[in-house]
């Protein structure tokens, strides 16, 4: 018994030593995560980092569109400045800003504070000399467009909250922009496995159907018919007919996307060929003889005799200019683009019929291209008007479409009846190189026979050669087409001053590779032979000697 208080001792050291080694192996083995976890959360910090956004290429990859580019940004951190007063002098010499305005910003925020997100080269060769404390520059990747105003309704632009504002910007956004990852700062030694961080992602690439010289070539012609006939806008859209690739889709005016929040009209973002709606005139009188031919009401040859006007109800209908031609064919209707022939053809017609038709060549709902904003008209007025509204429809008046509804449906004539779905990206490449090609969607076939096609576009080919459409002739080339200036509603009337001209044809005529709309409004000219037609002309000659397609003669 003498032992006991040396054992007692002993008891004790041995249950601490017990319990030590018991919390030993809870911590290491069973709580070893979460201490892990909480280790490494004091020696790691995860960022999340956002992949680079997809670039956007012109056909064939030869020009870029939007890219990314290295920029600096400058920033402060308020608790370092010493002087704040000098910083906001300093700073607003150089940036050409308030200094008052940086001094508030100064005195407002306490951690980390922006001042310019897009700095200059020459801002940024002057601040890299600074040494001011408080003051950094960091570099980022900025959306740059290097064409500057070219296909800028076409692209859209970035927005200062980082999402893609309009055209392929808007409409892409969600593949345009780069998958957000993780990113870790190491403090100290690190022996985890850091397998599970999530690895950032560019996005996916875009490569259009749009040719860069073609669209160059279209801008130009804009600008000089802005210059020669005063235009106020205008839109020229160049369209494979058996794909649906936009080969060129060109606006005036445009805008450079770079510069984009100095705009103060908002309304020039729009895509005039997309989201602004028109009455074509007599381009539509194609496609009124078009229903007409395909139901066997009429032929080429069939004749009528005009008076110069004809009645409809309570009201009458005249010829552009009140002009009167006598006995003439459905063929020398549309050469003289003669209003009282349109509404003979329409009026051979049921209305039901037509109003069919008119949903078969698309002109009642988007095309369904891929650009953000398409809108369309249903037309409520033609399909629950009076008879005056089938009447003047015939001849594209009181009746609506985008440009790009007037071109598709210039394609089902000359692709051979089918309606197809226009597009622009041909190809996408996402962020790991996985390459996704658009394959043309034919939305509806069988819509004009083979004869009507036939009929129609040699009718079509006699506006050219004899009609008022001569000044759209290329030599050596056979080009179908149709002119057609039409009123400007205003106000529920029709602006007596103003006209929308326009000409929509394609070539070579029997053997379409390309459909061109152009619409220019209110040109200097009375009609759209002095307008419309020569533009087209110029560039249907362009694409025919650029794609080298053989001449139909000498």
């Amino acid at each position: 018994m003498k032992n006991w208080r040396i054992n007692l001792i002993f008891t004790f050291f041995g249950i601490f030593w017990a319990a030590i080694f018991a919390r030993l192996i809870f911590l290491q083995i069973f709580e070893r995560g979460f201490y892990q976890a909480q280790a490494l959360g004091q020696q790691m910090k995860l960022e999340e980092v956002e992949g680079q956004r997809g670039e956007i290429f012109f056909k064939g990859n030869t020009k870029s569109l939007a890219i990314n580019k290295e920029k600096w940004q400058l920033y402060l951190l308020p608790k370092e400045i010493k002087d704040k007063k000098i910083v906001a002098e300093t700073l607003a010499n150089i940036l050409n800003i308030s200094s008052d305005s940086i001094l508030l910003k100064i005195e407002k925020e306490k951690n980390f504070l922006t001042i310019k997100s897009k700095l200059t080269d020459e801002e940024t060769e002057k601040l890299k000399n600074l040494n001011l404390e408080g003051v950094h520059l960091e570099k980022v990747f900025g959306r740059y467009y290097p064409q500057n105003n070219l296909a800028s309704q076409v692209v859209g632009f970035l927005g200062g909250d980082g999402k893609g504002q309009y055209g392929l910007e808007g409409y892409y956004d969600d593949i345009l922009k780069g998958e957000i990852g993780y990113k870790e700062e190491v403090k100290g030694f690190i022996f985890s496995d850091l397998e599970n961080l999530k690895p950032t992602e560019n996005g996916s690439s875009l490569y259009l159907t749009i040719d860069y010289n073609i669209q160059f070539i279209a801008e130009s012609l804009l600008k000089d018919a802005e210059a020669d006939l005063d235009i106020e806008a205008g839109q020229i859209i160049v369209l494979e007919p058996k794909t649906g690739k936009i080969i060129a889709l060109a606006n005036f005016p445009n805008f450079n996307p770079n510069e984009y929040s100095k705009e103060k009209n908002f309304e020039i973002f729009q895509n005039g060929a997309i989201q602004k709606i028109f009455e074509p005139g007599s381009s539509f009188k194609a496609v009124t003889m078009a229903i007409a031919l395909n139901e066997g009401k009429i032929t080429p040859e069939t004749t009528y005799y005009d008076k110069g006007f004809i009645k409809v109800g309570a009201e009458t209908i005249y010829n552009y200019d009140k002009r009167v031609y006598g006995q003439k064919s459905m063929a020398e209707v549309l050469e003289k683009s003669i209003n009282t022939g349109a509404v003979f053809a329409v009026q051979s017609v049921p209305k039901d019929i037509y109003l069919k038709y008119l949903d078969k060549f698309g002109i009642n709902e988007k095309t369904g291209i891929d650009l953000q904003g398409e809108i369309f008209s249903i037309n409520t007025n033609l399909k629950n008007g009076k008879e005056i509204n089938l009447a003047t429809a015939s001849f594209g008046q009181g009746i609506e479409m985008t440009p790009l509804n007037l071109a598709q449906a210039f394609c089902v004539i000359a692709n051979g009846g089918k309606l197809i779905k226009p597009y622009v990206v041909e190809k996408i490449i996402d962020g790991i190189g996985t390459e996704i090609e658009t394959q043309p969607v034919i939305l509806e076939e069988g819509i004009l026979t083979n004869q009507t096609v036939t009929q129609l576009t040699t009718m079509l080919i006699n506006v050219v050669e004899n009609g008022y459409g001569k000044k759209a002739k290329v030599p050596g080339y056979y080009i179908a087409g149709k002119t057609g200036t039409a009123e400007v509603p205003v106000g529920g009337k029709y602006d007596p001053n103003k006209t929308i001209q326009g000409f929509a044809g394609f070539a070579p005529a029997l053997n379409p590779r390309f459909v061109i709309l152009v619409k220019l409004d209110n040109p200097k000219v009375k009609t759209a032979e002095y307008s419309a037609a020569p533009v087209f002309g110029k560039l249907a000659k362009y694409i025919l000697d650029y794609w080298q397609i053989p001449p139909d003669y000498e």
